[in-house]
């Protein structure tokens, strides 16, 4: 019987349990001692899969780096269904932040392998942005999508700090203005009412109602 299986079934319980861990309390907070202890493993069998600490958060960091899902749905509703997606997962129990903005924080070095993960994995998504808006024929699709992105980053940041799931809401609310602004047709739009016309005043009325006083005057000299 082949080993592969133990050994990657292996792999994915330090996988599983490092990546709870790291999530949960921190990169830095979190030791290899403890990922053994909690799997039952001694130190030495897990440096059997993965040689570093280095090696098992970078292993940890591109298990969440998973490539933007193809679909049919019309473009607008695919980059609206972001902030949906993340609303959910705001509320969630499990929400503390984004993986790859709290490892490039808590490792504080941007040349660690790590870090390098993190930000390619940003900038895929906002590649993704980019090609998304250059197909809806925006002017500047390369700009947009960094605001869209930018708008992303602080729902992560605004819904972690107030607790608020909505905070995708208000998120999502302000990409429909950007993407309206840019010519991009919203049919979910609210549409706004038809300014009331104002009456028009005509020349002859508008001397009517500034003289009465003149015309008291003139009927009171005829009758004298």
């Amino acid at each position: 019987m082949s080993r592969w299986p133990a050994k990657e079934a292996m792999q994915g319980r330090i996988l599983d349990t490092a990546g709870r861990l790291f999530y949960g309390q921190g990169i830095r907070a979190v030791g290899v001692d403890t990922i053994a202890a909690e799997i039952g493993i001694s130190k030495r069998t897990l440096y059997n899969y993965f040689p570093s600490k280095d090696d098992l958060i970078v292993a940890y960091l591109s298990r969440h780096f998973i490539q933007p899902k193809t679909s049919d749905r019309p473009l607008l509703e695919q980059i609206l269904g972001l902030f949906d997606r993340l609303e959910r997962w705001f509320a969630s129990d499990t929400f503390r932040g984004c993986p790859f903005v709290n490892a490039i924080a808590e490792l504080g070095d941007p040349a660690h392998p790590g870090a390098k993960i993190a930000v390619a994995y940003k900038e895929q998504r906002r590649l993704w942005l980019r090609d998304a808006l250059t197909r809806l024929n925006v002017a500047d699709p390369d700009r947009l999508a960094t605001q869209v992105a930018i708008l992303v980053e602080g729902a992560i940041v605004a819904a972690l700090v107030r607790g608020d799931p909505r905070m995708a809401s208000a998120a999502k609310a302000a990409v429909r203005v950007l993407l309206t602004a840019a010519g991009v047709p919203d049919p979910d739009a609210v549409p706004q009412p038809d300014a009331v016309p104002q009456p028009v005043k005509r020349r002859g009325q508008a001397r009517s109602r500034k003289s009465p006083g003149a015309a008291v005057r003139r009927a009171r000299s005829r009758g004298s």
